[in-house]
């Protein structure tokens, strides 16, 4: 398991950020048939993109919503993340054209979301947690004392934190 990280720490990134939701809404549980081939395809286009430092792909983590699984990305620019989208030599493009043929089939049987966030600005603050989140996708860094509040981090931007 990984070690606990003591005090409060935030996040250091220069450069464009992109935060990209991604999830699946399970609507027939007692389908799997339909629902299962979509979950799978999730992790192969992690691993593939986890493997190629320069995917764009700068960390991940994998959560369970109401309707099922989800993962938050973080890419390094909106080119390289509708560079790979896009692509049809990768897995993306395959496992996107599946999900369309199935979901012509059974419509209403498994849905699909993603929400897209380009960010000027962030501001994090993890205490005595593991590494997750930001700074596992960009760095880790102190809190320096002058930026103990959240309003202080976000008006100087997360490049400030750690001066």
């Amino acid at each position: 398991m990984a070690r606990i990280i003591p005090g409060r720490m935030t996040h250091r990134h220069e450069g464009e950020l992109v935060v990209f939701h991604i999830g699946m809404q399970i609507n027939r549980w007692w389908r799997p048939d339909l629902w299962l081939p979509v979950s799978m395809a999730m992790p192969r286009m992690l691993r593939e993109l986890s493997m190629d430092p320069d995917s764009g792909l700068l960390g991940f983590h994998l959560l369970v919503g109401a309707g099922g699984p989800y993962v938050v990305q973080y890419w390094s620019s909106m080119e390289k993340l509708y560079a790979y989208a896009s692509n049809p030599a990768q897995e993306h493009r395959p496992a996107w054209t599946r999900f369309n043929r199935m979901a012509r089939k059974a419509p209403e049987a498994v849905g699909v979301w993603h929400e897209t966030f380009l960010v000027e600005r962030a501001e994090s603050m993890y205490v005595s947690t593991r590494a997750m989140g930001l700074p596992k996708a960009t760095e880790l860094i102190p809190v320096a004392s002058r930026h103990d509040r959240a309003s202080a981090r976000m008006a100087d931007g997360a490049t400030a934190a750690a001066r």
